[in-house]
């Protein structure tokens, strides 16, 4: 990822809890040197100092053949908010973005034990929707079965963690509250976080 110094995201805990919270992300892996992606809702976990990502893509789906033999990169990216030059004190300046993103690389395992690969759903629910666990709980172990034979879970060990928060860093205070004032009187609920992290500066 390029990214020029003032907007470095550098805590790692600040990256692991922005995956967290924005956690539809897109997988990018290679096939015969082309790039092919798929959109999908990831947990994300710390474990024995490693942080591995957990999904799953739907059987049926050709990228999960080739994420064990290449390194992929998982993009968080949300939210974020186009900037009008107005806000600027110069009248020479350039309408830009403001964003946060978080880009995650490493090499998956598919999960093929069918004890770990329950496992991995119900973090899954635990994390996304943990009132529908007692639902799911109740569901036969049949249908259970079939439902895993659709899919293909995997774990993705993050080998390099990069990211970039682009929030008008390089403006004067002034031009900063000036965006985030605008921003946050916005309905759009990206522009509003944006307007919430300048804030935070």
């Amino acid at each position: 990822m390029y990214i020029p110094k003032p907007f470095n995201f550098e805590e790692e805990a600040e990256k692991i809890a922005f995956m967290k919270q924005y956690s539809f992300a897109t997988i990018v892996t290679t096939k015969d040197g082309l790039p092919i992606a798929t959109q999908l809702p990831f947990t994300t976990t710390e474990s024995e100092g490693n942080l591995i990502l957990t999904a799953h893509f739907a059987a049926a789906n050709e990228q999960a053949k080739y994420i064990e033999e290449n390194i992929s990169l998982v993009i968080f990216s949300a939210p974020h908010a186009y900037i009008s030059p107005v806000h600027y004190d110069k009248v020479e300046s350039v309408p830009t973005w403001d964003y946060l993103s978080v880009h995650a690389y490493g090499k998956a395992k598919i999960v093929q034990e069918e004890e770990a690969k329950m496992k991995a759903l119900e973090q899954m629910i635990l994390f996304f929707e943990p009132g529908y666990l007692e639902q799911w709980n109740a569901l036969s172990g049949k249908f259970k079965k079939g439902m895993m034979k659709g899919i293909v879970a995997f774990d993705l060990e993050v080998s390099d963690l990069q990211g970039q928060k682009k929030i008008s860093q390089n403006k004067t205070e002034t031009e900063r509250a000036r965006i985030a004032d605008y921003l946050g009187k916005s309905e759009d609920s990206a522009e509003k976080a944006i307007a919430d992290y300048i804030r935070k500066l």
